[in-house]
């Protein structure tokens, strides 16, 4: 399979674009399944999602500017209000008839974890749900949206994997971790999200003091991980004196063989430890991640014949196979 992103079921399913603090005074480029878009917020605050491109003469509407919730062109100042109505034509006057055309076709947009979530067509699923969103036990901390030059298949093929914690993860958690993997049993972890749980005794560096709450050399992890289609992963981990981890990784496709990047996290901890410390670990787990996949080419495979597989990639595999049923691939 060389190209994925243009194929309708991606269309009706929410992807995470941006962080909520990201749309700010001015418009928000940004580009979802290869189609450029601009985001901005309504004079009403609701987020407004559109194809970047003017009507007129097709410039990036994402150069222009927002005066009261308003989105005018650069070129010519066409201007854009709550739900991509066009209301004015400075060239035309204030009394002319403005064009049934010249209005922008929206997108579905949301506001949740902290994230801007956008459908391009009519949303055939929900964003997955994470119920330590509503307890008041947690804190969710916010990370950037990085773009990595590696398709989202990619992302999430490694997410569902913990075959190469200690080969991939050498320099923040994998040196403790015994490489061979047990059989693993693959199964709905409740109504959102499809996968595995596991046990893993795991490297504790310094850097990861923070994190895990222990100074111990290893630290024993019982871990969950799953995924929500089309592209969404959680992981969860529970250290043994009942300190809870939980990330939501989220991996969206700017094209075929790009992505954007970001990671949620919620912690049941006494939200005294700064958040920078604790993001600086997983951030450098990511970046372990990332270097190994921006060397790996192209978009994965989906049959069955195009990859090798052993019983450790069970997760990874039956991923892949229900993506390519979402995708209707035969």
């Amino acid at each position: 399979m060389s190209s994925f992103v243009h194929n309708d079921a991606l269309r009706t399913a929410w992807h995470p674009v941006a962080r909520v603090s990201d749309i700010a005074d001015r418009p928000f480029a940004v580009r979802l399944l290869a189609q450029d878009l601009v985001v901005w917020r309504g004079a009403d605050g609701a987020l407004v999602v559109a194809p970047d491109r003017c009507p007129h003469r097709e410039a990036p509407l994402s150069i222009g500017s927002v005066t009261n919730g308003e989105l005018a062109c650069a070129y010519h100042g066409w201007t854009f209000g709550s739900a991509g109505t066009c209301v004015a034509i400075p060239s035309s006057g204030p009394s002319a008839a403005i064009p049934r055309t010249a209005h922008l076709p929206c997108m579905h947009a949301r506001e949740q974890y902290g994230l801007v979530w956008v459908c391009p067509g009519e949303p055939a699923m929900d964003i997955p749900r994470v119920v330590q969103d509503n307890d008041p036990a947690f804190r969710r901390l916010n990370t950037d949206v990085e773009t990595w030059a590696t398709s989202t298949p990619r992302l999430v093929d490694n997410f569902m994997d913990f075959s190469h914690f200690p080969w991939v993860h050498t320099g923040t958690f994998g040196g403790g971790q015994d490489p061979i993997v047990p059989k693993l049993d693959i199964g709905p972890l409740d109504e959102d999200f499809f996968g595995y749980a596991y046990e893993v005794d795991a490297a504790n560096p310094d850097e990861a003091v923070a994190v895990s709450g222990s100074d111990d050399d290893v630290v024993h992890r019982s871990m969950s991980t799953g995924f929500a289609l089309p592209f969404m992963v959680r992981s969860t981990i529970r250290y043994d004196d009942g300190l809870e981890h939980i990330l939501l990784l989220c991996s969206t496709p700017v094209d075929d063989l790009n992505s954007l990047f970001t990671f949620v996290v919620w912690r049941n901890d006494d939200h005294a430890t700064d958040p920078e410390e604790i993001l600086n670990f997983d951030r450098a787990i990511g970046a372990e991640d990332r270097a190994m996949l921006e060397r790996v080419p192209g978009t994965l495979p989906l049959q069955r014949t195009g990859l090798v597989n052993v019983q450790s990639d069970k997760p990874s595999v039956e991923w892949r196979r229900q993506f390519a049923a979402l995708l209707d691939l035969r």
